[in-house]
């Protein structure tokens, strides 16, 4: 009796400070490997009113500031129009990117919440909350995998979750070996992939049954990408592995340069070759292989720099530095077609606006920077400017 009433005052307490109430797994036979989920762990939504496809507003881009606040900018008239934040946020900061689908923006915030918003009014359809931290970083580094219906997300507090998009729900979440996961999952095959610390993941992306656990010497710290036959992934050091999907083979293994690291999310997959992105103390290279071999097909240096990101855009790689250099290389050869040394410092993605510009955000306000002229436009000027910011994301209306 006295366990009861404790359970149903945690329960009470989840629904007064959050206003929404726990859920578990829809299914009925869920395949979660912790299936009583603690009070950091218990995933809580609220309806506000029903999902519905929403027009797109074009004449807006979203900005995620490096603050943690979300917000839309009309570029017609240069006017912010709605504004979103977290609930309780310890310190202000972004850390996470947001995924826009029929008309509908999913934006995840540090504190574990997630929010489906309206892109043209900027109000919820849905709020989730993943635990109940309010003193710690619950989500980094993500963005929300939406496939079938289902919203697929790693967290700080040790689980991969998968969410009912139509409300926020809990469909089901599975335990993963380490409590820290900031690179987001990959869902190919009706599966989704995920690495945690030393191990990687195959997972049923409807039920979250685990396929197949493989444990590896080294910590995974590379985002999982396909070349829509096998995944690839990077372990913290040189090494990139294709795996089968299916069953935890690896296919091959390729090593690069032992004085080069960090691929984390500085890889993707096109037209069978693989192209990823390794940092160092004294060269930064950007590499392209054959998926089906494991090959190198050719490679270019930064000397004295490291690349930050990359990003495919109509058969070319762009990218940027840590030392403000804009690059574009042919995806063909690694040859370099444009280099440019900017005066702002980028903090976020590069999100191409049509074939004369593209936008990103800089620790003082978003650019346009013009391909022909190599000009950075201030287009949205922040009030203020910070110090040691960590990231931002920035994403068109279309």
């Amino acid at each position: 009796m006295k366990k009861k009433i404790i359970t149903l005052l945690f329960v009470f307490a989840v629904i007064n400070i959050f206003g929404q109430a726990p859920t578990t797994p829809k299914s009925g036979n869920p395949n979660s490997n912790n299936k009583i989920l603690p009070p950091n762990e218990i995933v809580t939504n609220k309806v506000i009113t029903p999902l519905k496809k929403v027009a797109l507003d074009q004449a807006l881009i979203l900005i995620y500031d490096y603050d943690g606040s979300l917000f839309s900018f009309d570029l017609e008239s240069e006017q912010i129009g709605w504004t979103v934040k977290a609930t309780d946020a310890y310190t202000e900061m972004c850390a996470n990117a947001v995924t826009l689908l029929d008309g509908v923006i999913y934006v995840p915030f540090i504190n574990g919440e997630i929010f489906a918003i309206d892109n043209q009014t900027g109000k919820p359809f849905w709020k989730t909350r993943l635990g109940n931290i309010t003193d710690q970083i619950v989500l980094k580094d993500q963005i929300p995998v939406i496939s079938g219906g289902k919203l697929y997300i790693t967290s700080q507090n040790g689980n991969i979750y998968a969410l009912d998009t139509k409300d926020g729900s809990l469909i089901w979440n599975y335990k993963l070996d380490s409590a820290n996961n900031d690179i987001p999952v990959l869902s190919f095959d009706n599966k989704v992939f995920t690495q945690s610390g030393s191990n990687f993941y195959s997972l049923d992306a409807n039920t979250g049954k685990l396929i197949y656990q493989k444990t590896f010497e080294q910590p995974l710290h590379g985002k999982p990408v396909t070349d829509g036959e096998n995944v690839f992934i990077a372990n913290e050091k040189n090494v990139i592995f294709a795996l089968s999907p299916n069953k935890p083979d690896i296919l091959w293994e390729f090593k690069f340069d032992e004085n080069q690291n960090n691929v984390k999310e500085r890889i993707f997959c096109k037209d069978k070759k693989v192209y990823f992105a390794a940092q160092g103390p004294e060269v930064s290279s950007i590499y392209a292989l054959d998926s089906k071999a494991g090959t190198q097909l050719w490679k270019t240096d930064f000397k004295g720099d490291n690349v930050e990101y990359i990003v495919e855009e109509s058969d070319n790689i762009w990218g940027y530095t840590r030392k403000k250099k804009l690059f574009q290389i042919d995806i063909t050869n690694g040859e370099i077609a444009l280099e440019a040394k900017l005066t702002t410092n980028p903090i976020s993605n590069l999100e191409f606006a049509n074939d004369d510009f593209l936008f990103y955000y800089s620790d003082a306000a978003l650019i346009q920077f013009e391909f022909k002229t190599q000009d950075e436009n201030e287009v949205y000027l922040r009030t203020s400017i910070k110090d040691d910011v960590y990231s931002a994301y920035v994403k068109m209306i279309r």
